[in-house]
């Protein structure tokens, strides 16, 4: 498109044939920010269903649902949501959320990866997008184009509201505050990597003036209340992050670890989650975060390894965290994660060398849309991975996502798998569901 801005009239209606229109206006979108319009419309009705539409150009678009959280106050009976992350465009076929779209969500919370930064993946690349490695501004929208033309990816969006947060890969892999994967990148450059990734990311999702942009910097972290039901802290572990010490793979434990300058949070966000914690209302308190919190040995025998791209890199602040959830009795801790590309079930304590201490909060961990293709990850066995870690009470190396039901009473989440992605009509399974009642931290079978 040209510079030319493009005056865009948007409506909301209570019925998806718009016979009761509520609100509606114009919006201008400008080629500033890739022609993209983010419309903050106030004074709907609480705990309902809208519909919504765009027309531009003589087009009008598909027809949206999303709907409003119940009011401050109110303990809705049940909230039904699905998280997902990971969706590798060229390894595979979103099919999974084909199956997503069936289930009647209130909500989908995506933990990052919306995007993959990489070049065309040659040996594993089922539908390839021609692309090299992303580096400036334009490139990031050419990748979001790819993705977002996918008509699986499309109909979710229009099918429920989506809660989003990133990871590394919006940007550049692994990646921790200012420093690049690569060592050889100075600060400066990939300062202004991050702030072509961090402008094209705002661009392309559905966030608030509150999240815009100004260079490298982006406020994305942010807390949602669903009543009295559910709190959603979503979090950024990626922009405040100190540098993964020793590398960001996989380390003996060193006391490097329980340094307490090291920090996956950052100082300000860390006291903006624990000072939420401790004042909330909320039947539950959920963690959307993008990294493993458990500890995870994935190497049988007596040696230990853990990955320092994870919250076992930030031991220290990983141990206070959990501490503070136990010493302060928050309610109902639940943390949901991606990143990983395998379903884990994990019960989470301050200690885990005392695995026989009682655990403070559980873990959700999704699996990837697509990442990883088809193929189990290299060297993991699920016997080894519960041998090794007595607190993971679920492994799965399938793509799919997690579906949840929360009620006051109970938490259920099933973890929705397919088996395949290298071809379209993978059919859907539940591999594993899991029942959390409240006050219990612990997971049971369901």
């Amino acid at each position: 498109m040209g510079p030319e801005s493009v005056p865009v009239h948007w409506m909301v209606a209570e019925d998806e044939s718009f016979k009761r229109i509520v609100q509606q206006g114009t919006a201008l979108a400008e080629s500033a920010w890739a022609h993209s319009v983010h419309v903050e419309v106030a004074g709907l009705k609480p705990d309902r269903w809208y519909w919504y539409r765009f027309t531009a150009g003589g087009a009008t678009s598909p027809v949206g649902r999303t709907r409003t959280f119940p009011a401050p106050g109110a303990l809705p009976a049940k909230l039904s949501f699905a998280f997902a992350s990971c969706q590798k465009y060229e390894v595979g076929y979103y099919t999974a959320y084909e199956h997503m779209a069936r289930e009647d969500l209130d909500l989908v919370v995506h933990l990052g990866d919306y995007i993959y930064e990489k070049g065309d993946s040659k040996s594993e690349a089922v539908r390839p997008h021609g692309q090299a490695e992303v580096l400036e501004l334009d490139d990031y929208r050419k990748r979001y184009a790819i993705y977002k033309s996918d008509p699986a990816l499309q109909a979710m969006h229009a099918a429920a509201p989506w809660v989003v947060t990133w990871d590394d890969h919006e940007v550049n892999n692994n990646y921790a505050g200012a420093v690049s994967e690569d060592p050889t990148v100075d600060r400066a450059a990939f300062l202004r990597r991050r702030a072509a990734g961090y402008r094209a990311y705002y661009e392309h999702l559905p966030l608030r003036r509150s999240a815009l942009p100004a260079g490298p910097d982006m406020l994305l972290y942010r807390r949602l209340e669903f009543g009295r039901l559910a709190s959603f802290n979503v979090l950024d572990t990626r922009q405040y992050r100190t540098d993964q010490p020793l590398g960001d793979g996989f380390q003996p434990p060193s006391p490097v670890l329980l340094d307490p300058h090291g920090t996956i949070l950052g100082e300000q966000q860390r006291k903006w989650l624990l000072d939420g914690l401790d004042h909330s209302p909320a039947t539950w308190n959920v963690l959307a975060q993008q990294v493993m919190m458990a500890r995870n040995e994935e190497v049988p025998g007596a040696e230990r390894a853990y990955h320092m791209d994870k919250w076992t890199g930030y031991e220290y602040e990983r141990q206070a965290v959990l501490r503070h959830l136990r010493e302060r009795a928050i309610a109902n801790p639940v943390v949901i994660t991606g990143d990983i590309h395998t379903n884990w079930a994990n019960e989470l304590g301050p200690d885990a060398d005392r695995p026989d201490d009682a655990a403070v909060a559980v873990e959700f961990v999704g699996t990837s849309i697509s990442s990883g293709g088809d193929e189990a990850k290299p060297g993991l066995d699920a016997a080894v991975v519960r041998a090794e870690n007595p607190w993971v009470k679920f492994f799965n190396d399938e793509r799919g996502y997690v579906r949840c039901e929360v009620t006051p009473e109970a938490w259920r989440a099933d973890y929705r798998t397919v088996a395949y992605v290298s071809r379209p009509g993978a059919p859907v399974r539940t591999a594993a569901s899991f029942v959390v009642n409240s006050g219990r931290p612990i997971l049971e079978p369901a």
